[in-house]
């Protein structure tokens, strides 16, 4: 019997026609989804389940997700890796993998995550990334977002900022940085921390967003930190399209 090898692959892909990460019964179409029927067409097998580090949604994209499975293989890493990527459509490639050991778990042993969302600032159009970028023709006041975000960073609760309100799971995350920048036209927020609740970046973007616009103050975001603030006192959820996962640190 061939011996059971834990792979940890990191998978780029561009989330626009997928139902998110998360395997589904009623589509096939999701990211995990492709990875688990090629696997088991490579070994056989009936089921190979993969593990990500994360669920991300419908539309989101990502340069740098990480998963893991355990097959029962002869061929190399490397032709594991050739193998998923022959029969994956060309909006999904796995681009790097390695064998761990038995016990790691891509989602368990995640240390930390970084999130990329990008607004198109200008009434001009964004003829070839439109699918990447969030389109917001009004000017954003970025030192009032900064300042905003000031207040975010560090260890919080963050329940307000989640479309989850059935989870009984700890809400509290710890934000390590929020970096604000402008690349010509489009606005970038570069999120780094410990872990995101469902949702959360996009309602922190939402919210900064409304700062940036003089819609709410900056000082107005620190009250959505305390034991009492509810989902509906923060921001807007943005568009999917514009949010990029970037990178899973271990």
């Amino acid at each position: 019997m061939t011996k059971m090898t834990n792979y940890k692959i990191t998978i780029q892909y561009e989330g626009t026609r997928y139902q998110g990460w998360q395997r589904q019964d009623s589509t096939g179409n999701t990211i995990q989804g492709k990875l688990e029927t090629i696997l088991a067409k490579m070994t056989g097998l009936d089921f190979v389940q993969v593990d990500g580090s994360g669920r991300t949604d419908a539309g989101v994209h990502a340069l740098g997700q990480v998963a893991n499975f355990k097959i029962g293989t002869e061929l190399s890493a490397a032709e594991v890796m050739d193998y998923i990527n022959q029969y994956l459509p060309e909006d999904i490639g796995v681009v790097a993998i390695q064998e761990v050991p038995e016990r790691f778990h891509s989602r368990l042993n995640a240390k930390g995550k970084t999130y990329r969302y990008r607004i198109w600032n200008t009434s001009l159009p964004c003829v070839f990334a439109r699918r990447y970028v969030y389109a917001l023709p009004e000017p954003l006041d970025l030192d009032a977002m900064r300042a905003a975000a000031s207040y975010l960073t560090g260890k919080h609760d963050f329940k307000a900022f989640t479309s989850n309100k059935k989870s009984k799971k700890s809400t509290v995350r710890t934000i390590d940085s929020i970096l604000i920048d402008r690349d010509g036209s489009e606005v970038v927020i570069t999120y780094s921390g410990d872990g995101f609740l469902y949702h959360m970046v996009r309602i922190l973007t939402g919210t900064l967003i409304e700062v940036g616009l003089g819609q709410r103050s900056p000082a107005s975001v620190e009250a959505l930190l305390e034991k009492d603030a509810t989902r509906d006192l923060a921001g807007a959820l943005v568009p999917a399209k514009g949010l990029c996962l970037v990178e899973v640190r271990y």
